[in-house]
């Protein structure tokens, strides 16, 4: 079943590029960004992720952290972030259980093949870990800004 807004984020714990399994509620007391991606080094992933860099001060002034999800390893995140200096961590949800219990993993389909993969999503979750605000089959052109002016706004 689909996490919906005004609920409480699913908790997960996931390996993440800095060497250690990091949980969603570590991060309870601050807001955050979770942001799930179909794949590191691809256009359309690699648009989104710097666009999140460049604003990722703005973010951090609003007590906000951003956390991409994508099923790559470790390995791979690390070199998605040391080619494009990405200043925040990223999980591999190499099972695809995190995307799982977003609703994120969807069948899709692509020059007429079907397959799983991941639909391009982000969630706002609050200082409580309650989720606040969704955004799923997101287009990458001003998302990054869509989302910081929500924190802005509301939380």
């Amino acid at each position: 079943m689909a996490v919906k807004t005004g609920e409480m984020a699913p908790d997960f714990t996931v390996p993440a590029n800095n060497g250690e399994n990091v949980s969603l509620s570590d991060f309870k007391g601050k807001n955050v960004v979770l942001y799930f991606y179909p794949k590191d080094m691809t256009p359309g992933c690699t648009t989104e992720a710097c666009d999140f860099r460049d604003n990722h001060e703005k973010f951090g002034n609003l007590d906000t952290v951003i956390l991409g999800v994508s099923p790559d390893p470790v390995d791979r995140h690390n070199k998605f972030i040391e080619k494009h200096d990405l200043p925040f961590l990223l999980l591999a949800d190499v099972d695809n259980k995190v995307a799982e219990q977003y609703d994120v993993w969807q069948l899709k389909k692509n020059f007429g093949k079907e397959y799983m993969g991941i639909v391009r999503s982000t969630f706002i979750i609050n200082k409580e870990g309650e989720l606040v605000k969704e955004w799923r089959k997101v287009r990458v052109k001003d998302h990054v800004t869509e989302a910081l002016e929500y924190i802005k706004e509301n939380l």
